[in-house]
């Protein structure tokens, strides 16, 4: 894994805000319709993602067990952050901005960024997009629930429904028969069309980054001390306590290397997308997520050095 490979991919996909923020810029896009776009990314782009993930691969009893291998280690990451970040800032929870960086500190782009940077790092090994995918499964799940009533400080959030009725898990719901029973729905009208919105999800996403960033002073966006902190948080600190967690567990190189790649992701922009429909702390999140992504370019070629160090 070259670091110049790693700063191309990761500059190329910067490179898509370039058109959103020209066209907020120019006044083509309003400030106010930029939300939009974030829900179709997040309702439809990111639930064909998944299936276009699943799709990638066949099952084998193996690979299940892999994938549920891999849910577990991700659920028990975020999991651990999110307590720690709780218990590091809940003194200061009345303020939003601490609750947002609890979730900003945990989150990862692990589909809209990680998928690409995956398929560009270790393209000879196809499963890791579907690993990707039982990750970012994992992260809508605790965000729909536990993510969303710390941004609301609210508990009301934490009940079945959002966790067995979120995007996510509908996708879930039809990738999992199609997965299991080796059907691949490509070659066709309706399959091809589910594969192009789920890969649409990295440019989508990016094109927002650059409408939110055009909206943004950029003073505010490198001056706070908040900022420095969390991107230290996600984008250093998780991906080595990634790196000695699967540095010591008995699983394949490879599912080890997905799952630091992933650590290495930066902040996720679902947390922007989670704050806005809960009406909390919109300009927070803004201004963390473009920090993490664009300072990315830099983040995760660093951290991708330490990578060697698994092979």
């Amino acid at each position: 894994m070259e670091f110049t490979v790693t700063v191309v991919t990761v500059g190329v996909m910067l490179l898509y805000s370039a058109p959103g923020y020209a066209l907020v810029k120019s006044g083509k896009i309003k400030p106010e319709s930029i939300s939009a776009f974030a829900t179709v990314l997040m309702y439809v782009c990111q639930s064909c993602l998944v299936v276009y993930s699943f799709q990638k691969v066949t099952y084998t009893p193996q690979l299940f067990r892999n994938m549920l291998i891999f849910f577990a280690m991700a659920v028990v990451m975020q999991a651990l952050l999110l307590g720690t970040y709780y218990l590091l800032f809940r003194k200061r929870y009345k303020n939003v901005r601490y609750r947002i960086a609890t979730i900003a500190g945990t989150f990862g782009n692990c589909a809209f960024m990680g998928v690409p940077l995956l398929e560009h790092l270790l393209p000879e090994y196809p499963t890791a997009v579907v690993f990707s995918a039982v990750y970012s499964i994992s992260m809508n799940l605790l965000g729909w629930t536990i993510a969303s009533a710390v941004i609301a400080n609210d508990k009301k959030y934490i009940k079945p429904r959002n966790f067995f009725l979120n995007p996510s898990m509908i996708a879930l719901y039809v990738a999992l028969p199609l997965f299991f029973t080796h059907t691949y729905i490509g070659g066709n009208v309706f399959g091809d069309a589910i594969f192009l919105l789920g890969k649409m999800t990295t440019p989508l996403c990016m094109l927002i980054m650059g409408m939110r960033l055009a909206c943004v002073p950029l003073s505010k966006v490198v001056t706070s001390k908040l900022n420095y902190f969390v991107l230290f948080l996600k984008q250093f600190v998780m991906p080595l306590l990634g790196f000695i967690a699967v540095f010591f567990l008995p699983i394949e190189l490879n599912m080890k290397l997905t799952f630091y790649i992933i650590c290495c992701c930066p902040i996720a922009s679902v947390v922007l997308n989670y704050s806005e429909m809960i009406g909390e702390g919109q300009e927070t999140a803004a201004n963390l997520v473009l920090f993490g992504t664009f300072s990315s370019i830099v983040t995760i070629p660093v951290m991708m050095t330490l990578a060697e160090a698994l092979r």
